[in-house]
């Protein structure tokens, strides 16, 4: 998948666009920079889908940062005044203050195969996996005397606690219960 690279002279103010964005549920891989070495830097490191920046970074302007960008890479302005920017077909200016309206529909017509996050976030389980979780959910049902919602909610809370999979800790609950 590709990412989306957020630059901003302060780094929070990156960080809190990349939060609004993932939250929106439009896209996940988002990188954040606060000058545009650092921009280039991850263009040659990762598959990039887009820029998101504002006219001035800590190390350049966007004018330095677009000749730097391969030219089918497309660059997103967050500028005051967009009718001050000269037309170029990879820069696309979006007025401040930002309305939230306006950047879903400017990102999902500028990124490539777009899918939203929570279809990208859980990941299908095999059916040999699937297996694994329900008969601990099973165990733990006969043993601890628990309901299937109880039980799987056991198996969550436990893999978030100890920072497993949901997989990992079913197996260890179902190793352990045979211990017994």
């Amino acid at each position: 998948m590709s990412y989306i690279v957020i630059a901003m002279p302060r780094r929070e103010d990156a960080v809190r666009l990349k939060q609004i964005i993932i939250r929106s549920g439009i896209w996940d891989q988002i990188m954040t920079c606060s000058g545009g070495n650092d921009v280039v830097q991850a263009i040659k490191q990762k598959e990039v889908s887009l820029v998101i920046t504002t006219r001035r970074l800590k190390d350049m302007g966007y004018e330095e940062l677009s000749s730097y960008l391969p030219f089918d890479l497309t660059m997103i302005l967050l500028v005051k005044d967009p009718g001050m920017i000269p037309f170029s077909s990879n820069v696309i200016p979006l007025e401040l203050p930002l309305k939230m309206e306006k950047l879903n529909l400017t990102l999902r017509r500028h990124l490539p195969d777009i899918r939203t996050v929570r279809k990208s976030r859980k990941p299908k389980r095999s059916a040999e996996e699937q297996k694994v979780i329900d008969d601990a959910k099973a165990l733990l049902m006969e043993q601890k005397n628990l309901s299937e919602p109880d039980a799987f909610r056991y198996i969550q809370k436990n893999s978030m606690d100890t920072g497993k999979s949901m997989l990992e800790t079913a197996q260890m609950i179902l190793l352990l219960g045979k211990q017994e």
